[in-house]
């Protein structure tokens, strides 16, 4: 039986709106009940709706200096400053906006890629993780943790993986690489283990292109054939969707 909780919203707006009240009241009770929060960010235009209401309604109501930032993905040879970095992502649409007390980047430009996977790794395994703020891939990813690459029992907690050519191609489709070429084939990823044991997740998954993800996420056995399925034993997820991502269910 699934215990993720899902919200259908009119539109991408409202979408936006309501997980970034969800997320916002989530870090509330989070830091009035301990004194610094941990959270994990996506970083991907499907989130553009959610982080820009959510640096809205956290103003005067979050303390960002008792917060601690990670984000859950990076590709492999790719310089924070490069358009389609996932730091340069998070940089623009969040940090530009509220300093946290911390914030660990992930260096997929790296000089030994396996090396900072350990680093990271440590850094997220240091304390829990109270809330992570995902989304789904149209090929059912959650983080880059593709079809042939997801382990729902990954001994580490972050690897690198090479890229399905589904996830190459969304890519291309959200307006991120100009051709498949000049997607990179690997990246540093959280694993899902990482999902798992954190204390809540709030998932964004908007727009048709997702629908066909979304109906397999709620729908289909829970496998690796469909990752994102193992939302569904998370015991504190909500899935956020619009008219359009919910179109198949």
């Amino acid at each position: 039986m699934s215990t993720l909780r899902v919200e259908t919203l009119p539109d991408r707006p409202a979408m936006g709106r309501a997980a970034a009240t969800h997320v916002c009241g989530l870090l509330e009770r989070i830091l009035a009940a301990q004194e610094r929060a941990r959270v994990i960010f996506a970083c991907a235009p499907s989130q553009d709706e959610f982080l820009e209401n959510f640096v809205a309604q956290s103003r005067g109501r979050i303390n960002w200096t008792r917060v601690t930032v990670f984000h859950m993905d990076e590709y492999v040879g790719i310089a924070a400053t490069h358009a389609a970095s996932f730091r340069n992502y998070l940089r623009a649409h969040l940090l530009a906006h509220v300093t946290p007390g911390e914030f660990h980047p992930i260096g997929g430009d790296a000089p030994d890629a396996a090396a900072e996977c350990r680093r990271y790794s440590a850094l997220l395994d240091a304390a829990p993780i109270d809330l992570i703020c995902l989304g789904i891939g149209e090929n059912g990813h959650i983080a880059f943790n593709d079809p042939p690459v997801a382990n729902f029992d990954d001994p580490v907690s972050a690897k690198v993986v090479e890229l399905d050519l589904a996830c190459r191609q969304q890519q291309v489709n959200d307006g991120c690489f100009p051709s498949l070429a000049a997607v990179p084939t690997h990246a540093i990823s959280l694993t899902i283990p990482v999902f798992r044991r954190a204390n809540a997740l709030s998932v964004v998954v908007p727009g048709p292109r997702k629908a066909a993800a979304v109906r397999a996420t709620l729908r289909d056995p829970i496998a690796t054939a469909c990752p994102a399925t193992i939302l569904r034993t998370h015991p504190n997820a909500t899935l956020f969707l619009d008219r359009d991502s919910a179109s198949e269910l």
